[in-house]
């Protein structure tokens, strides 16, 4: 059950209340504006009150909420999409979404780990958790961005690769694995947006980026807060506490440096507005772009390298036992 859907539900049936007294207003001839006008008001404040301040558990079904634009939301708002299907060796993986595309008039490639918005879809998406053959096409598309020179551009949401069996015979930890290796030396620049879940490494296999961007109430973690839970306490009912310990908010992930520019949400989510979160979204990237694009390879391999070599830097503090 997500959370946040069942805190919404007064405030839906609010705004289905308003709706209904403004196609009254417009047929009628009797005028309900004072009445709109203080239900607007109820329905602001009680917004406020249920998203002013989500906790760590909230935002994690704030990212899940199932009305929250998806990878194909940002990718098909480009110019002339073109996807590309397959990995060469086993089958396509509709989890992964790949191709070509412009972003205005800059060609670049794009992937992005794609759910369902019902449950037929999801079943077809396979809830968004890709395959090792998913992770090898998208290796595919990293290369030709290198060899055709066009930036990369990826969309994370994703609770984690799939842990099936089926997968792990055909290699999902050695596919996850080369794909943070060809990211990490890919001589093209890359833009990384994390829209959604970013689970352990099914979202790092395509997060390895010069410009990481997350969304405000996105989420970025080694594992889920259910996954870590069960992991580390043996009770999966404790994800709320887990949520809070693995620091996975966009406002902390900005803070350690791991993420580099965060993207207001509106008021309850992107799913409030998701035309504004896109144009808002692809705009970062085009402005993320034109900087990286100055770089020579050389320096963009270099500034990448060491971007990731200060996250998880750390300090030792040695005490002088000799002063003593």
């Amino acid at each position: 059950m997500n959370v946040i859907v069942e805190l919404e539900k007064p405030l839906v049936e609010l705004e289905t209340k308003i709706a209904g007294l403004k196609k009254l207003n417009e047929t009628q001839r009797v005028d309900f504006s004072a009445e709109i006008a203080a239900l607007e008001e109820k329905a602001r404040q009680l917004k406020l009150e249920i998203f002013g301040n989500p906790t760590p558990w909230q935002r994690v079904h704030l990212a899940r909420h199932p009305k929250r634009p998806l990878a194909m939301d940002y990718i098909s708002a480009l110019d002339g999409f073109t996807e590309l299907h397959g990995d060469r060796g086993f089958r396509d993986d509709p989890a992964v979404v790949a191709g070509y595309a412009y972003l205005d008039d800059l060609p670049i490639f794009v992937i992005g780990e794609q759910k369902g918005r019902d449950t037929k879809d999801n079943l077809y998406r396979n809830f968004g958790m890709p395959h090792p053959e998913g992770y090898r096409k998208a290796q595919r598309i990293m290369r030709l961005a290198e060899k055709f020179r066009r930036p990369l551009v990826t969309f994370i949401d994703t609770p984690g690769a799939y842990p099936g069996i089926g997968a792990e015979e055909r290699g999902q930890s050695e596919a996850i694995a080369a794909s943070l290796k060809v990211l990490a030396g890919l001589r093209t620049p890359v833009i990384v947006n994390i829209t959604g879940e970013g689970g352990s490494g099914g979202a790092l296999a395509i997060g390895i980026g010069d410009h990481i961007i997350m969304l405000q109430h996105s989420i970025y973690s080694v594992a889920s807060p259910e996954a870590a839970a069960s992991i580390l306490w043996r009770d999966a009912s404790r994800a709320e506490e887990a949520a809070q310990r693995l620091r996975l908010t966009s406002d902390e992930l900005f803070e350690f440096g791991i993420v580099d520019e965060v993207i207001p949400e509106p008021l309850g989510g992107a799913h409030q507005d998701p035309q504004r979160v896109i144009h808002d979204t692809l705009a970062a990237d085009k402005q993320a772009l034109r900087k990286l694009l100055r770089l020579s390879q050389e320096a963009l391999v270099d500034r990448r390298y060491e971007k990731f070599r200060r996250i998880g830097a750390h300090v030792e503090l040695v005490h002088d036992t000799a002063a003593r």
